[in-house]
């Protein structure tokens, strides 16, 4: 992956399209950890402040989980599955840089642990479709100026 290029997303992941949150299921648990990707992190800017759903909470699919708040804006966190969040990135909390810094890695956001992971990630990017998305993604941030 090009850390210059918020376009080359890593091929081992689910991406919501919408979002911009990746997706990475552990195939021994089937727990899935969240954070966003390099182009959600491009719209945005750099990150001052996250807040996240306490562990333990239920969450379906388009609940707000949280916010980000950054250099260019504030968003919502917007949750890409349903289930019970059972972790939160506490080093990001303390630190939302980490997320701009290792966004695929330490800067992830929160694990869950799906209820309908079978169904929902038909909803998701992986595989082939991951390149279709960046592009797609390229050509509206261009066409709106918002490429840095």
């Amino acid at each position: 992956m090009d850390k210059t290029n918020p376009f080359d997303l890593p091929d081992d992941r689910y991406y919501d399209a919408e979002s911009h949150l990746w997706l990475k299921r552990d195939e021994q648990t089937g727990r899935i950890v969240v954070g966003i990707n390099t182009i959600g992190l491009d719209i945005l800017g750099d990150l001052a402040f996250v807040s996240l759903a306490d562990v333990g909470s239920a969450v379906r699919r388009g609940d707000v989980i949280g916010s980000l708040e950054a250099a260019k804006m504030t968003t919502e966190l917007i949750v890409p599955i349903s289930g019970i969040v059972i972790g939160c990135n506490e080093e990001v909390l303390k630190d939302p840089m980490k997320v701009n810094e290792d966004p695929y890695g330490k800067g992830w956001l929160f694990s869950i642990d799906p209820s309908d992971w079978e169904k929902e990630k038909a909803e998701l990017v992986s595989g082939e479709a991951i390149a279709d998305y960046a592009a797609r993604a390229k050509e509206q941030m261009a066409s709106q100026n918002q490429i840095n």
